[in-house]
């Protein structure tokens, strides 16, 4: 049975906390706000720096690439039947023509560009529209590399190809590195509220990680779990994954990699002297967080957690700072995560470095910058190239041998940054000293 506190402190939880969270009117016109900025101020750049023209995206209806669910205006939840979108530059510093080759205009983002009475071929009128405007590039979102730059299913991308004539077939290419750029690089107006998500996300850890939550000896790891999930959803936001909280303890079990990362852990009772781990992301403003840190349970008589752990907590602060001095814009993740590793090991740290792009997505577009089973690097998606005014979860964790205990730990670290193509900046800081839960009495 779930504790009786927690609907007392979701109450008080949700006032102190509500007030930095918009209600639904106010968030669907900053969304839309926000989205009008990326289409007039962050497109055009990057359809330049990609060699890219024209840029066809579609999707039928519940079945939405990755790409166009970020192009919709907010009280579009799923495209319409079957949205075709047309972005075309015409150079010389003209505004993006933006259309939508589909049944009904997008709101006032994409002009209505098919008369269904006059060609009632919805891919002839979309192949007149390119006719029309005769892009050398045309960029289609297809890859076999990056899941989300692959939106366009192989039978739109059949009946696209087909309608088109021979010369502008051949113009066809894969939007990747477009579909990427679009998806990684965050506008001014999105990075104005960003740190308001992860303060938010911080607010809820402490809570969950203090005796408001836990009562060592009867909290378990579920209960600290769907506390996390309830405040989540009183709060009007969601959960991009399932949150996990695990323990460390002093104990026989060893830390085992496939087990902390493929497996959830039990249900247990959060015990005084236990160290304790969640990981935790919440979605606001079609934007997401990712966030781990560490809490520990005092034993009777103790004020501070032992030194051994607060230095094994430093370790992994200091794996942090490695990795994020290592960020330069054209070093590609593979790249920084050897300068990082190798920098590591000399300090005399045990690192392990699984760090990746956040936006619009948990693990979103970019450059990814090693795997928990991956720290040789990563091929393809490991060699794309770090961009300016991009956003990463640095994840990471710093093995450390604990005396008292016997064995090495894991301090795993998960924050939220900025990198605005000269330094990192944690978007509401980051994690320096452990939560500190009483043992009760």
């Amino acid at each position: 049975m779930r504790p009786v506190y927690t609907l007392v402190l979701l109450l008080v939880s949700v006032q102190c906390m509500a007030k930095d969270v918009m209600d639904m009117q106010a968030r669907s016109a900053l969304v839309d706000e926000i989205l009008v900025q990326r289409f007039e101020q962050v497109l055009p750049s990057l359809m330049q720096r990609t060699n890219i023209d024209m840029w066809v995206i579609m999707s039928r209806e519940y079945n939405e690439d990755p790409v166009i669910k970020t192009m919709l205006p907010s009280t579009w939840l799923s495209a319409r039947r079957h949205t075709m979108l047309v972005i075309y530059n015409p150079g010389e510093g003209k505004p993006l023509e933006r259309l939508a080759v589909a049944r009904y205009a997008v709101a006032d983002l994409f002009e209505k560009a098919w008369d269904k009475e006059a060609q009632p071929n919805q891919y002839k009128a979309l192949a007149d529209v390119i006719e029309a405007r005769n892009p050398k590039r045309i960029a289609v979102n297809v890859s076999d590399a990056f899941a989300l730059a692959d939106g366009m299913s192989s039978t739109e991308n059949r009946k696209f190809l087909a309608a088109l004539s021979p010369t502008f077939k051949d113009r066809v290419v894969s939007g990747e590195k477009l579909a990427i750029a679009w998806l990684e690089t965050r506008s001014k107006l999105e990075m104005q509220h960003y740190p308001t998500l992860t303060q938010i996300g911080h607010k809820l850890i402490g809570t969950a990680f203090s005796n408001d939550v836990i009562t060592p000896g009867t909290t378990t790891t579920d209960d600290v779990i769907w506390w996390l999930r309830d405040q989540s959803k009183a709060l009007g936001l969601e959960n991009w994954f399932h949150p996990s909280v695990s323990i460390q303890r002093a104990d026989k079990e060893k830390f085992d990699q496939i087990k902390a990362f493929s497996k959830r852990s039990g249900d247990n009772i959060i015990q005084p002297g236990d160290l304790i781990h969640v990981d935790f992301g919440i979605t606001y403003l079609r934007l997401n967080t990712d966030q781990q840190q560490h809490a520990y349970v005092l034993k009777a008589g103790e004020t501070a957690p032992p030194e051994s752990i607060m230095k094994a907590f430093a370790a992994g602060n200091r794996l942090q700072d490695i990795l994020t001095s290592n960020f330069k814009v054209g070093r590609t993740g593979n790249e920084i995560l050897q300068m990082s590793r190798e920098q590591a090991i000399e300090e005399g740290l045990t690192p392990s470095i699984y760090t990746h792009p956040l936006g619009f997505h948990g693990h979103a577009a970019g450059p990814t910058i090693g795997m928990w089973d991956a720290q040789e690097g990563v091929p393809i998606q490991g060699d794309y190239p770090m961009y300016p005014n991009t956003v990463y979860s640095i994840e990471l964790n710093a093995a450390t041998y604990i005396p008292e205990w016997g064995k090495d730990i894991r301090i795993m670290l998960e924050e939220d940054a900025f990198f605005d193509g000269e330094k990192v900046k944690y978007l509401d800081g980051r994690q320096n000293v452990l939560h500190l839960i009483s043992p009760g009495e």
